[in-house]
């Protein structure tokens, strides 16, 4: 019944932007924290970003900040991450989770999307 869909990934040159997509069914999507991770190859998943369900404040990893963001549209269901000035360390797979919590770890995540792939190429 649940199910987060990932979109917007592609392949980009370092510096260009992109702008990735999850849509959220199944679930009362306002009332849970959105939050991406990436993966690269062979390395462990990692924290990109998060937004509240409660006030729409958002967090993000230091490797991001200032070049990423994450927003919401309630009323689609969907959660955003704008990324720009990207750089070839951002090539990863992006997914999208959701929590009911207002500050959830890693292993909080209830729901978890497929995935979406980003490379930058130098």
């Amino acid at each position: 019944q649940v199910q987060l869909v990932e979109s917007g990934g592609g392949l980009v040159q370092t510096g260009d932007s992109l702008r990735l997509s999850c849509a959220a069914s199944g679930i009362s999507f306002s009332s849970y924290t959105m939050g991406w991770f990436r993966q690269a190859p062979g390395k462990e998943r990692e924290f990109v970003a998060r937004i509240k369900w409660r006030d729409g404040s958002t967090y993000y990893a230091d490797s991001v900040k200032g070049r990423f963001t994450i927003s919401r549209d309630n009323a689609k269901n969907t959660v955003f991450l704008q990324m720009n000035s990207l750089k070839p360390g951002d090539t990863s797979v992006y997914y999208c989770a959701a929590s009911t919590l207002s500050i959830p770890s890693s292993r909080q995540y209830d729901y978890w999307g497929q995935g979406t792939q980003v490379t930058v190429s130098s």
